[in-house]
């Protein structure tokens, strides 16, 4: 049987109104199919969950050399582990998860434990806190900035580095304009960074004497360090943000974790199903390929959509309710096959912790409508106030 083409839809995927709330359109558009034509952004949409999951664990027909949506981020990317398929791919994700194995990790879970339970501890005992800017980004900058080494103007900026650096890989719309200056700041301090920038026994400088040793080719530590960075910090923030705010909205279910901790992993695995950290990521399609039934042509870009596929009710009975049993551990947040999140060890270690946290010194999270700006790639909470903490 000879494939149809795709449904179009005329929506823009990278509207304001799109990126605050994508979850009515995630509906609208999985409801036309697995793969929709969008010609506003010249992409072909990946909406249902069994779609998704196939075309990321197929690199050889959807590769990553244009996992942005503008050519100058993709050019920008070359020699990243981000945007390089096999075999390259596979010798530079070597050297960037040396260091993120779960024994490497194993060291740093009492730090990372030990951090949270004093911050969180401090927050609740203030009462009231504006939770995004007092947790979900102070911790991972914190913990971040210690793995690798930053020092000075690098530690400082990490922030507006790491968020930059996602948001330029949207299209070419005026939030990808503006932070461009702001990611070129980063890509020179990358090009540019020596082992002795790093502070000694860190991950970065590990992956220096890598380098050294020829386990990678000369000249890519910079790029890895990159991607620590730029891929790994705003994500982070995000999903702490989101524990925050579910919490808050969804008390029975905090009520279940503080009952029973054994539920802090599978609460976390359902608040990356539920929100997922990132809006659309992309993929070129390397030659004519149907999908169910349907023709995405060779050279296409694709749009993968994950937080669509984590709500296809094909796959989550009642996907729309945030369910802490639920235990969704096989969503697609952190991608999946050979570019599967390298830093998610690290992110759980955080969010394991923050989780414990809270649920050991917080009964109650009474929180404001959280406040949410429009941004390419990562759907977080800019701004959230918790205007009452009921102590444990």
């Amino acid at each position: 049987m000879t494939p149809s083409a795709p449904a179009t839809s005329q929506i823009d995927l990278f509207a304001d109104s799109v990126l605050t709330d994508p979850y009515p359109t995630f509906t609208e558009l999985r409801e036309l199919g697995s793969v929709v034509h969008l010609p506003v952004n010249n992409v072909y949409a990946l909406t249902r969950y069994d779609a998704i999951r196939a075309a990321l664990a197929d690199p050889a027909t959807f590769s990553s050399r244009t996992i942005g949506f503008n050519p100058m981020v993709n050019e920008a990317l070359q020699g990243t582990s981000l945007a390089s398929d096999p075999p390259v791919h596979t010798e530079l994700r070597a050297a960037l998860t040396e260091n993120l194995t779960p024994r490497a990790l194993r060291g740093l879970k009492t730090r990372i434990d030990t951090k949270a339970e004093a911050l969180v501890a401090d927050l609740v005992a203030q009462g009231t806190f504006e939770a995004i800017d007092a947790l979900a980004r102070a911790f991972p900058l914190e913990v971040v900035a210690d793995l690798i080494g930053f020092t000075g103007a690098a530690r400082e900026n990490m922030l507006r580095w790491g968020q930059a650096a996602i948001e330029v890989i949207g299209p070419l719309n005026p939030r990808t304009l503006e932070n461009f200056p702001i990611a070129g700041e980063l890509y020179a301090w990358c090009a540019g960074v020596q082992a002795e920038d790093l502070a000694p026994g860190s991950v970065g400088r590990g992956i220096f004497d890598a380098e050294g040793r020829g386990a990678i080719p000369p000249g890519t530590a910079g790029h890895i360090i990159h991607q620590y960075l730029g891929a790994g910090v705003d994500t982070t923030i995000t999903a702490l943000g989101n524990i925050v705010a579910l919490f808050a909205a969804f008390p029975d279910q905090f009520d279940l974790v503080r009952e029973n901790p054994s539920l802090v992993p599978a609460a976390f695995n359902e608040v990356l199903r539920f929100w997922a950290p990132l809006h659309a990521w992309g993929r070129e399609v390397t030659r004519d390929v149907e999908i169910d039934g349907v023709l995405v042509p060779a050279g296409s870009q694709v749009a993968i959509l994950f937080g669509a596929g984590n709500r296809d009710p094909r796959h989550y009975d009642n996907p729309d309710a945030f369910l802490v049993e639920r235990n969704p551990a096989d969503h697609l947040s952190f991608g999946y096959g050979s570019h599967g999140c390298a830093g998610q060890g690290l992110a759980r270690l955080e969010a394991h912790a923050v989780i414990t946290a809270l649920a050991t010194h917080a009964q109650r999270l009474d929180a404001a409508e959280p406040v949410r700006l429009p941004s390419n790639i990562t759907r977080s909470i800019d701004a959230l106030d918790i205007l009452k903490v009921v102590p444990a």
